[in-house]
């Protein structure tokens, strides 16, 4: 299980460096908020669940859909905009589904727009009698809103069988949590309502252990558990670029609509440079590699046979997106609406 995780890991890591080099390219054009970094929490939860466990997630959803076991070829196309991808072509990188593997609804654009529908979904396993399992991943800035609130208070009185999984990066988009709230430790804002705990997220076996617990629990009819998982992106918000040194300027053709000459609206790292080399110290993948070596699962060897083996699957999905075709402007509203009889 071990390898198989790591597996995992390298491969959302891998895609989304594929994907980071195709926006470079002009290939990919929609936005893309890249899962580099924290490979672990989606690899360590999703282990930890059954075929049919539901999850729901959001706009940072690649990590969650591959480790679920979405398919990547239509993934790829998705991200082409291409009538191949998991969405038809219609929702990009910010829409993914995969019923087929019980991602249910998806993921979505709006920050927490995902919690209620997976609190609505715990609900129906409960009624139906069932032992099926909701897990919903949300950023950070999810924890902001009140839906939050509204969903953890109406699933712990309900017991629902729900894990709320919050993946704290410490930034909302470009804002540190310590500007936004006055709690910095997440956890605390579910603690009063059901058991809720703050763990490493870039340790991945840290991370299953603790969602399989979670997921017994509400598998067993105790409730719902809040698991904050500690990590950090190491591209930016959205897009393959660093957020550092940045400075943010009116672009031409604003001032030229706007009748303005171009203007410096800021000038300051987004995030700090060495903030950021001190997290990819930590990086989850190259510190499990290490472990794994140690004791002996894994070697050098293997570790090129296993990326060989994934950059040649990733290959193939590149070649499937770009052979695909995009959806004809007559299907535009296909879709959309429910088909009458």
């Amino acid at each position: 299980m071990l390898i198989e995780m790591y597996k995992n890991m390298v491969n959302i890591r891998k895609v989304e460096e594929k994907l980071s080099d195709l926006i470079y390219a002009g290939e990919v054009k929609c936005p893309c908020h890249l899962y580099i970094g924290e490979e672990a929490i989606a690899t360590g939860v999703c282990t930890a669940l059954n075929t049919t466990d539901y999850i729901f997630s959001n706009y940072r959803g690649h990590g969650h859909y591959l480790a679920k076991g979405g398919d990547l070829n239509k993934m790829m196309s998705e991200m082409y905009g291409k009538v191949t991808g998991c969405s038809k072509g219609r929702g990009g990188s910010m829409h993914l589904i995969a019923p087929e593997v019980s991602l249910i609804f998806g993921t979505t654009a709006i920050v927490a727009g995902q919690i209620a529908p997976a609190v609505g979904a715990a609900l129906a396993s409960q009624l139906k009698g069932g032992k099926g399992v909701c897990v919903v991943f949300f950023g950070d800035g999810a924890t902001e809103e009140g839906v939050f609130s509204e969903a953890l208070n109406f699933a712990t009185f309900k017991k629902l069988p729900i894990v709320f999984i919050c993946e704290n990066n410490f930034y909302s988009t470009h804002l540190r949590i310590e500007d936004r709230q006055p709690i910095k430790d997440l956890y605390l804002k579910a603690k009063y309502l059901m058991p809720a705990i703050q763990i490493d997220g870039n340790n991945i076996v840290e991370v299953f252990k603790s969602a399989q617990e979670a997921i017994k629990n509400a598998r067993d009819g105790k409730g719902p558990t809040f698991i904050e998982c500690v990590t950090y992106r190491h591209k930016g918000h959205v897009g393959p670029n660093l957020d550092i040194e940045t400075v943010i300027t009116t672009s031409e053709e604003y001032a030229k609509w706007a009748n303005l000459n171009p203007i410096k609206l800021a000038e300051r790292a987004t995030r700090p440079k060495e903030e950021l080399e001190r997290w990819l110290m930590l990086d989850p993948i190259k510190n499990f590699e290490k472990h794994l070596i140690e004791i002996k699962l894994l070697n050098e060897k293997m570790v090129d046979k296993i990326q060989k083996e994934i950059d040649v699957k990733i290959e193939a999905s590149v070649s499937f997106a770009r052979l695909s075709e995009y959806p004809k402007p007559e299907e535009l509203f296909k879709y959309v609406y429910a088909e009458s009889k």
